[in-house]
């Protein structure tokens, strides 16, 4: 399976009102067929009551020559120099159809509210819709830490008094209660880079599907840095 010309480009975006940086990174893997071999021997589970699909933990293979690129952006970008370490890394796969969504799947996320988190989001799939980035209307928040957290809470649960809770489906562009200020498509091999404290969703039409399938479904690494 070949994608592209292998060439590994890193751009640095700053996106909403916040200007908070999104690292997209294309070709991101030196390996990444190999990574999906990896993920076709891995037995896939639901993993938390968040994820709205099956995850499996990544090997230790997985962060093979990653180094190079990780190194620059998290000390240039995000600041951090003095200790780097992944927390966590899963496999995952988008498997649960839209009439099925929990109120907390069909709503933007945060990765977790501890400071000086970072998240990777990458990509070992095509043409699966994408990754949207959103502000919070009533707050203005685009990204939401601990202090943040209870103000956003509570001005979440009067937006439902309000405008009701969303239909069951994943959230894709402008709502009442979010604003969309940044998406990126889903590309073979491309990872972002973002903190974990940004407002986010896959962004998936009505009509995907979503096999259980490493090797054909909506497969992405999603893992996390911790440094200062």
């Amino acid at each position: 399976m070949a994608h592209g010309d292998g060439q590994q480009r890193i751009r640095l975006d700053r996106i909403g009102v916040e200007q908070q940086p999104v690292v997209v990174v294309d070709n991101f893997s030196p390996h990444p067929e190999r990574l999906i071999a990896d993920a076709a021997a891995l037995a896939f589970a639901p993993m938390g009551e968040f994820y709205p699909g099956i995850r499996a933990r990544v090997l230790p293979s997985y962060f093979h020559g990653l180094a190079p690129v990780l190194a620059p952006v998290m000390r240039d970008v995000f600041g951090h120099s003095d200790r780097i370490a992944f927390t966590n890394a899963l496999y995952s796969i988008v498997t649960t159809p839209p009439a099925r969504l929990t109120l907390a799947q069909r709503i933007p996320h945060i990765d977790g509210l501890a400071e000086g988190m970072i998240a990777i989001l990458h990509y070992l799939c095509e043409g699966f819709g994408g990754t949207a980035f959103y502000r919070h209307r009533a707050t203005g928040f685009e990204t939401v830490d601990a202090a943040r957290h209870p103000q956003y809470l509570t001005a979440l649960q009067a937006d439902f008094a309000r405008h009701g809770e969303p239909a069951p489906a994943y959230i894709h562009g402008d709502t009442p209660i979010f604003a969309q200020t940044a998406r990126y498509d889903a590309v073979f091999n491309r990872a972002l880079i973002y903190r974990s404290s940004l407002l986010h969703c896959a962004d998936l039409s009505a009509d995907t599907a979503f096999p259980a399938d490493s090797g054909a479904g909506r497969l992405t690494v999603a893992s996390f840095l911790s440094g200062r």
